[in-house]
């Protein structure tokens, strides 16, 4: 199937699980995260397959060694390039080209259908949004207007509110309208008509909207100066191992593929392109696709847009205003790439458009291994697609997104299952470092067996406790083949 992925039930959920910021920001909690970056040894040299010990250091950093003798795959096809004229190809989804495509003209004939009706789904959700956001504003001020006037009286501003609500979120609407503009003719390799429906536009689902809702919060988090201590506490740490494995002194940039899987709006492979590596970004859902397709291409003077991201939150705002703040975007100019930049957008699922075995230098996955719903299938991918002696680095929690969704196939591995996984695949583990916070007493029950009490310091709030495990980053002195 070529063009745009379709999302499916909870599958449009496939995009990076960062935890919705509340309306004033805050930190994360209730939970954990952690990076990890690792590294493989050679097949024929690996020890069997055995269950490693508590004592063996999480995943941090995971290298594929050279792989010698029968058996070994063959060096895959280069990555795609990407532009060279400061914006980023998108391609939409292809076929693992093993897979013959499905017989008949009748069953392609379908599958077209389906693709280009999901694509309509999503433009009329972005259309929809106005009207969508209208009905709840109109609901708020129907209840307020039912309570007796002398309640009424005590908040005299409220209405007023709503009205200022109401035009944050026509402005928003205007915003994505703008983006939908472009969307039929965003992808190299395919071609939507416009709109066929004469402008009609139809309900949308809950689902569709909140993932729509969702995607405006993306904005804040991957291009805004808001955003910047989020996207730094989670790229950062990424874009460092990057460069320690890769340091200029010893690599041509410019030959050091990376893929990053789950990219969202863009701005993690954007920042490593923007260092000079040949990096292409995935992502599965079309409202990710659309909104950095706007960013990365249409999008060139900086703060030039404005979107008010948090208008859809009336629960938990310790300020009124604080629900109609805007916040400017880009606060960086997406088309300033170094010359010769090759950097580019896929669209589609992960596992079926990678299957060139070693091709990637670098695979850096952000908040994203948790959107399987088999993470081993992700691992086997990413070992397969990796050449020798390549890097994956991984940062996010395991917040499994179809764990509670009865009708979805679902493997919630705990973090030491994970790591048993990837050593057991062959994969080397350089570095660790875990991250544990959490905002009750489930400290008591945390995994880790190095928690210590003396660990746990009294924070704000009542019944509050923060607990954090120490960085702990180890090297692994497994002997590497050459």
């Amino acid at each position: 199937m070529t063009g745009a992925p379709r999302e499916r039930g909870g599958r449009g959920s496939r995009t990076p699980a960062w935890p919705e910021p509340e309306a004033q920001g805050g930190e994360r909690c209730g939970g954990g995260w952690g990076m990890s970056a690792a590294c493989a040894v050679s097949r024929k040299a690996q020890p069997p397959l055995q269950p490693r010990g508590e004592k063996d250091p999480p995943a941090k950093a995971m290298r594929r060694a050279p792989r010698q003798g029968p058996g070994a795959e063959e060096e895959g096809a280069a990555p795609p390039s990407g532009g060279s004229n400061g914006e980023a190809p998108f391609c939409g989804e292809q076929r693992r080209q093993q897979e013959p495509r499905a017989p008949g003209a009748k069953l392609e004939a379908e599958e077209e259908r389906l693709e280009r009706e999901h694509f309509r789904r999503i433009i009329n959700a972005f259309r929809y949004y106005g009207t969508n956001m209208h009905e709840r504003v109109n609901r708020t001020e129907r209840q307020f207007r039912s309570l007796p006037a002398n309640q009424q009286n005590l908040l005299p501003q409220f209405l007023l509110h709503l009205d200022k609500i109401r035009t944050c979120i026509d402005h928003n609407q205007e915003i994505l309208q703008t983006i939908v503009n472009d969307c039929p003719h965003m992808f190299e390799n395919r071609e939507y008509k416009e709109d066929q429906g004469n402008g009609k536009i139809m309900p949308a689902s809950t689902f569709d909207m909140d993932k729509l809702k969702s995607t405006l919060k993306q904005f804040v988090r991957d291009w805004s100066e808001e955003g910047k201590p989020e996207r730094d506490s989670c790229y950062q740490p990424i874009i460092s191992e990057i460069i320690k494995n890769f340091p200029k002194e010893k690599w041509d940039f410019s030959k050091v593929n990376i893929l990053v899987p789950g990219a969202g709006l863009g701005r993690l492979a954007w920042e490593i392109a923007m260092l000079g590596y040949a990096c292409q970004g995935n992502e599965w859902s079309l409202f990710m696709l659309f909104s950095s397709n706007f960013v990365l291409n249409r999008c060139s003077e900086i703060n030039s847009y404005k979107l008010y991201p948090w208008i859809h939150q009336f629960s938990n705002n310790r300020r009124s205003a604080d629900q109609i703040r805007p916040i400017n975007f880009p606060d960086v100019d997406p088309h300033n790439l170094p010359p010769g930049a090759n950097f580019s957008m896929t669209a589609g699922d992960f596992q079926e458009i990678y299957s060139e075995c070693n091709t990637w230098d670098c695979i850096a996955t952000c908040f994203f291994i948790d959107t399987a719903h088999n993470v081993i299938d992700y691992i086997d991918t990413i070992w397969k697609i990796l050449k020798p002696g390549g890097i994956w680095i991984n940062l996010g929690p395991l917040l499994y997104h179809f764990e509670n969704l009865a009708n979805e196939l679902s493997i919630e591995l705990s973090y030491e299952d994970i790591k048993n996984v990837i050593l057991q695949y062959g994969f080397h583990i350089e570095l660790a470092e875990e991250y544990f916070q959490y905002n009750s007493f489930q400290y008591w029950r945390a995994p880790l067996p190095t928690l210590q009490l003396s660990d746990i310091q009294d924070v704000t709030g009542e019944n509050a406790t923060k607990a954090r495990i120490p960085s702990r980053p180890e090297i692994m002195e497994t002997e590497m083949e050459t």
